[in-house]
């Protein structure tokens, strides 16, 4: 018999569950998990779960929400605490990697929704923090543009699929290995070779 739980609001619950939603997700394809496990994994019946989420949509929306405004947040933080352009892209390329291990369910949702044949909100919330991402990294490109120190006519959709697959080439690495400590100095390696794609060469 579940120990009761103290009553919690609305807000600090459902944080309570994207929380727990990740962490299960950690470990298992977010298709998988049940409304059961979620209440299970926080000592709650799935009537308490659903007395904060009218569906279980709406728990697979929060933590989509939560994934966008967190990982968003970090990267135009990176991208603000530095001056020069390409130096602001290596700040978000490691505060992107540094989500991913601090968070590894986060990208399993993503790759979750994004083969999903079908529409859905949730995958609404995932395109739209990609588009979010690219836009960033289009901004950063330009300011390096205009600073020139890289070419003019660099393809910059090109630029970002390069530099947001070479994030997604990490954790599908570690998620086959099932270890994510060679995320980092692999990710340094990958910079390299980026900057030295895209860089004006002398």
């Amino acid at each position: 018999m579940q120990t009761p739980r103290t009553r919690l609001a609305t807000e600090d619950r459902q944080a309570e569950t994207v929380k727990a939603v990740l962490a299960l997700a950690a470990r298992r394809s977010p298709g998988s998990i049940t409304t059961a496990e979620m209440a299970s994994a926080m000592g709650l019946t799935q009537g308490a779960v659903f007395r904060h989420f009218a569906t279980k949509e709406a728990i697979w929306l929060a933590v989509a929400d939560w994934i966008r405004e967190e990982l968003l947040g970090r990267l135009n933080e990176a991208a603000r605490s530095q001056a020069e352009p390409l130096a602001a892209l290596a700040a978000v390329f490691r505060a992107h990697v540094a989500f991913v291990l601090a968070n590894p369910g986060a990208p399993r949702l993503i790759f979750h929704e994004l083969q999903e044949a079908h529409e859905s909100a949730v995958k609404r919330r995932v395109a739209q923090l990609l588009q979010a991402y690219r836009a960033l990294l289009v901004s950063l490109l330009r300011q390096a543009q205009a600073a020139g120190h890289v070419a003019a006519d660099l393809d910059l959709a090109s630029a970002c699929a390069m530099f947001i697959g070479a994030i997604q080439g990490l954790v599908m690495q570690s998620m086959l290995s099932g270890s994510a400590e060679q995320m980092v100095p692999q990710g340094e390696g990958m910079l390299t070779l980026y900057f030295s794609a895209i860089r004006v060469k002398p």
